[in-house]
Formats: C-alpha cells, structure tokens, sequence
C-alpha cells in the first residue's frame, strides 16, 4: 500500500435516534443514525406486512405456508 494516501482510521461512536451506542472503527469521528438494529421494526419483530389485493394469502397458499406465530 501507498503511503500518506489512506485517511485516518479511528474509534468511533455510532449513535441512534432512539439512544443506544455502538463502539466501532471508522474514518468518521460521531455518527448519528436515526434508526439501528435496536428499534427497526424488521429486527424487533413489529414489522408490519401489507397485503394488497389478497397478494399474500395466495402465496401463503400456493406454497402450503402457515402463519408463524
């Protein structure tokens, strides 16, 4: 590798909307994310699916699929 051509790699602190951190490495100094893995509704299990005209139900069925729980 080149040398004097990289930047900076450093520790860092990767904040959230809803207040959890998380210590990483980053060429970055703070980050701040409004949305991690603590409070995304695909992670906490609160997601929602959206069933347009049946779309899903028809799925559910063509591939003998049952609604976990």
């Amino acid at each position: 590798m080149k040398e004097g051509i990289h930047p900076d790699y450093k520790q860092t602190k990767i904040i959230c909307a809803c207040g959890a951190e998380y210590e990483t490495g980053s060429t970055k100094e703070d980050v701040h994310v409004e949305i991690c893995a603590k409070c995304h509704p695909f992670f906490t299990g609160k997601q929602k699916l959206v069933d347009s005209g049946g779309r899903v139900d028809k799925f559910k069925k063509r591939y003998n699929l049952q609604n976990k729980k």
